[in-house]
């Protein structure tokens, strides 16, 4: 079957699929794949995916690439070029030397990678939320933070392609035409680029690395072969780093005919959708999230002040949690608690603070280092010791939990924890579900599993 690799020889004057190709490119390239897996569309997730074709034992290598098989900046035909104008190539998001190697191999007809790149015709099967109209982005995804992410993401790829790519490529007109390599073409690198590529783990240093001087000296690669697996939280493979090459090892015994999964990290499913442009589906991502924007508790603890003394007061705490803070920052609950229990275990007590306590925490310059260790507060944030809180910060939270409700538009707040929703009588309707589109079942999933996690917050922090 043509699209599966079952490394058979094609018969004289047969067509090679672009999955034939791509694996008689790995056998050029060195790229070694065990016989006891296979790349497939049938039988998988979502498009390509790998398959077990026999009994996998834990610590097997499933393939092996040899780092000169990759592509990055470092690899690319024109890599001598991107080195040498590196100081005019720096951008926020340090992709830009990767994005350029990708324009100019991707429209290159001698690619050293063209059977590799050419799985990925026009970059169709991409279905990122950037590629929604900004109307289907805010009516399905309004309160779950992706819209925002998105806007923001595409004002900066604008910028970056406007002010740094398109000059480059004026000046090396030689190798680029902005013709060809246009805004749309470099924006669906992007996500090519979010979705498939890999960064080199390193190894943590003491000093503090400028976030710039990190993005340039790590950038990502393209690995191929690797980008084939697709991910779940429980997955069953790892990619491995070696000087020589990359290895995809199995890390739990994979049964014949079973999917090989990697994993793109612990990823919430708005930030899978975000980023890879898909979901897991409820309730199987262990790692789902809800965000609480700080800006939401800083609106519930001031409803209600009625004297001018302590809303001064109030104002005054707030700037200190502030600056204890990131700008914009959110508390973040994943389905076992508070992932930022530090951050808001601050900000609830400089709130929730007497006049005299506060001018003296001012006084001290903060509190002592030992007043709690993490360990118990992450305790006292999990979902078994929310319920133990001062009835004061338990309030606080479960008003900015509904507070938070209020973003997705449906009057979501004013349901208790075991009313049926719109979103849920989708979710228990396998008809209704089975109705609707990818992007409105993703969106679902993102919105519902989100939503779960605020109500049982509720319910957990209730009076």
């Amino acid at each position: 079957m043509a699209t599966e690799a079952k490394r058979a020889k094609v018969g004289d004057g047969a067509e090679l699929s672009p999955l034939q190709n791509f694996l008689q490119w790995c056998d050029r390239v060195g790229l070694e794949l065990s016989s006891k897996v296979y790349v497939s569309k049938e039988g998988t997730v979502a498009e390509y995916g790998m398959l077990a074709n026999d009994d996998i034992e834990e610590g097997e290598v499933l393939f092996t690439i040899p780092r000169s098989a990759l592509l990055h900046q470092g690899t690319t035909k024109v890599s001598a070029l991107l080195e040498k104008e590196k100081s005019s190539l720096e951008s926020s998001s340090g992709w830009v030397p990767l994005l350029l190697a990708l324009l100019y191999e991707y429209t290159s007809s001698q690619s050293h990678w063209k059977p590799y790149l050419s799985l990925w015709t026009d970059f169709k099967t991409l279905d990122h939320p950037m590629f929604w109209s900004k109307e289907e982005r805010d009516s399905l995804l309004r309160g779950t933070g992706v819209p925002e992410a998105v806007d923001t993401d595409l004002a900066n790829i604008e910028q970056e392609y406007t002010n740094v790519v398109l000059p480059f490529m004026i000046k090396h007109s030689d190798l680029w035409n902005p013709n060809t390599h246009t805004l749309e073409l470099y924006t669906k690198l992007v996500a090519f680029v979010m979705a498939y590529s890999f960064q080199e783990p390193q190894e943590e240093e003491d000093d503090d690395e400028d976030e710039e001087e990190e993005k340039a000296s790590n950038p990502p690669m393209m690995v191929p072969m690797a980008d084939m697996l697709n991910h779940v939280s429980n997955h069953n493979a790892n990619l491995e780093f070696t000087p020589d090459s990359l290895k995809m090892v199995c890390v739990r015994p994979i049964p014949k005919g079973d999917e090989v999964f990697n994993t793109y990290g612990q990823m919430a499913n708005w930030q899978l959708l975000h980023m890879y442009g898909f979901t897991e589906p409820y309730p199987s991502n262990s790692n789902d999230t809800a965000d609480i924007p700080a800006a939401n508790l800083y609106k519930v603890a001031t409803q209600g002040i009625q004297s001018d003394l302590d809303r001064q007061l109030m104002e005054e705490q707030w700037e200190m949690v502030c600056e204890m803070m990131p700008e914009k920052a959110a508390f973040v609950f994943g389905k076992q608690g508070c992932l930022t229990d530090t951050e808001l275990h601050t900000a609830l007590k400089v709130l929730c603070m007497s006049a005299e306590e506060f001018s003296e925490f001012k006084d001290n310059e903060g509190w002592e280092e030992d007043d709690e260790d993490d360990e118990k507060i992450s305790q006292a944030f999990s979902n078994d010791g929310l319920n133990e809180l001062k009835p004061s910060w338990k309030w606080l939270i479960h008003e900015t939990a509904r507070l938070t409700l209020t973003s997705y538009g449906d009057g979501e707040e004013k349901l208790g924890e075991n009313v049926a929703d719109g979103d849920r009588a989708l979710m228990e309707d396998k008809a209704a579900l089975a109705g609707l589109s990818c992007r409105q079942r993703r969106a679902l999933q993102v919105r519902y599993g989100q939503k779960r996690i605020l109500h049982r917050l509720m319910e957990l922090t209730k009076s």
